[in-house]
């Protein structure tokens, strides 16, 4: 660490040309990413992105937030880069997390500027990004395998029967088939309340969004309203869904009735929830993040919802309701 510190320091005084400056904290990730404010007398902050070479790739990030900008809206432009040391150098979006200011009295006006920003990447011209990775069937596999892996084999100790492994198989092919049969936009992956910063102008500031691929046009919306990291009344997302499937009407990018997209919309959030759910067992079990575990009653209380609306998914909700629920709460306490 102390070492990486060293190189860091060295770094920053190359690039400022020796001026002086203060480095802090400025968060960290759920991956190996760190990232430091740093403070030059008289000037700006901006924040500096540690990715270690061995673990992360700044490639995609700096491509994809040339991309954003592109499409007018506000990501961090990279003032200076050091691919082989994983150092990157970045504007400022200030340390106000939508998840910190929502409430009653502005979530309707953030939510707004968020769905604003979203469009203007769905109906960007796809030669902006057409070179993304694709959300192809094989990645919607394997992310629905974190859930099967992470939380219920290796947390839950659950060793799934050839029925209930028929069961989850038999999910699995509802899910993805719905995500495939949905038109492809800019599919940011992460946006939600957490990777959406509230700026003095202009909001949102996005980050977060290294992992940008090419797939359903439900996902990011999805995200946004059934947060993993905090909740709304289901009529209110309803309505807010509803509004913006309304806008991509009318704008001729989508040509399907409300009902299938509303289908669609819960499908891809369940698929989501999954992976998700996985996923904060794995940074507990793997990388020794503890504070993601409290997040899964909310994302399996989402999941739960979608399984009663559809009878297809009836078999599934008593699984979870008999087997997974109460051990989850169990190992939890």
């Amino acid at each position: 660490m102390a070492d990486r510190m060293q190189q860091i320091h060295d770094w920053l005084r190359q690039v400022l040309q020796g001026q002086s400056y203060e480095l802090a904290p400025a968060s960290a990730d759920a991956s190996f990413r760190r990232y430091f404010r740093v403070q030059p007398a008289g000037q700006t902050s901006r924040i500096l992105m540690d990715a270690p070479p061995e673990r992360e790739n700044t490639a995609p990030y700096i491509h994809i937030a040339a991309v954003l900008q592109a499409m007018g809206v506000t990501a961090p432009q990279v003032l200076a880069q050091n691919k082989e040391q994983g150092l990157l150098l970045l504007t400022d979006l200030g340390a106000v997390q939508y998840a910190q200011v929502l409430d009653e009295q502005r979530v309707d006006g953030l939510y707004g500027k968020a769905l604003d920003a979203l469009f203007k990447m769905q109906t960007a011209a796809a030669t902006l990004y057409s070179d993304l990775p694709v959300y192809d069937e094989a990645l919607l596999r394997r992310e629905l395998g974190i859930f099967r892996e992470w939380l219920l084999e290796k947390y839950l100790g659950l060793s799934l029967s050839a029925d209930q492994q028929r069961i989850f198989n038999g999910v699995c092919d509802h899910l993805v088939a719905s995500a495939l049969a949905q038109p492809r936009v800019f599919v940011h992956r992460d946006y939600h309340s957490r990777n959406l910063m509230v700026l003095d102008e202009v909001n949102p500031g996005i980050l977060d969004f290294q992992d940008a691929v090419v797939g359903p046009v439900t996902y990011d919306l999805v995200s946004l309203l059934r947060d993993c990291y905090v909740a709304w009344p289901a009529p209110r997302v309803e309505q807010w869904a509803r509004q913006y499937w309304q806008r991509l009407r009318a704008q001729g990018r989508l040509d399907v009735p409300w009902e299938v997209f509303r289908k669609w919309f819960d499908l891809m959030g369940m698929q989501r929830h999954l992976k998700a759910a996985g996923i904060f067992t794995r940074l507990q079990l793997r990388d020794g993040k503890d504070g993601y575990i409290k997040d899964i009653p909310r994302t399996l209380g989402y999941v739960m919802q979608v399984c009663k609306a559809y009878p297809e998914f009836a078999v599934f909700a008593g699984f979870l309701a008999a087997k997974v629920l109460p051990r989850f709460a169990s190992e939890a306490a």
